[in-house]
């Protein structure tokens, strides 16, 4: 089938979930989370994959072996369509690309890119662009400090403190969500952020550590 956006159920789905957040309430409601929230992400990400390369869907169920919180349930779908991120909660869409975590050896290459000046002024156009857009540009999470190496009058300390970087952009429940025009949204949202998901293929790539050592 096309994908025609996701119905008012869906959103009642995860409503209801944010609410009673067990086992009893996902099995109630399971061919819900099927017909109405994955099924339309599926068809939305085998769309996409011409154009913005192959989707995964994340699992519905939370990690909690090392978490306080033990709902067992995510509230919010999510799926990764080639660099880039799409979610799926209550409160709307949303949409990310860039890397999130990096890992040591690419933190290392990408305060060295953002360091150097034609790289690092390539960075902050980049990000210029798509704030001007109205897309945001965020740090996963940020150093308190200069990282070692680098000055605290770096011209782009900001930059160098973060552990992350990823373009952002949030939807709040509208009616085009309810329509194949959605797919648009998402699409237009992708290719605005490729520049800077190029950048980071580019000047940090993927780890080089072994698997056993990222965690």
């Amino acid at each position: 089938m096309a994908f025609a956006g996701w119905s008012e159920e869906a959103l009642d789905f995860y409503e209801g979930l944010e609410a009673d957040n067990s086992k009893t309430y996902w099995l109630a409601h399971k061919h819900v989370y099927e017909d109405s929230v994955l099924a339309p992400m599926t068809e939305l990400l085998a769309e996409l994959e011409a154009d913005h390369g192959p989707g995964r869907i994340f699992r519905p169920y939370r990690d909690v072996r090392f978490s306080r919180d033990k709902s067992p349930y995510k509230t919010a779908i999510g799926a990764h369509v080639g660099d880039g991120y799409v979610q799926l909660s209550a409160a709307g869409l949303a949409a990310g690309g860039g890397m999130y975590e990096m890992m040591p050896d690419q933190l290392e290459r990408y305060r060295e890119a953002v360091a150097a000046d034609l790289s690092g002024h390539e960075l902050e156009r980049l990000i210029a662009q798509l704030r001007a857009s109205d897309i945001d540009v965020e740090g996963r999470d940020k150093l308190k400090t200069a990282p070692r190496g680098h000055s605290t009058d770096h011209p782009r300390i900001e930059l160098l403190r973060y552990k992350g970087l990823v373009a952002w952009k949030e939807w709040p429940v509208e009616p085009w969500l309810g329509t194949a025009a959605a797919k648009k949204v998402i699409a237009d949202f992708l290719v605005a952020a490729r520049p800077l998901c190029d950048w980071l293929g580019q000047s940090v790539g993927p780890s080089e550590m072994p698997a056993s050592a990222r965690r």
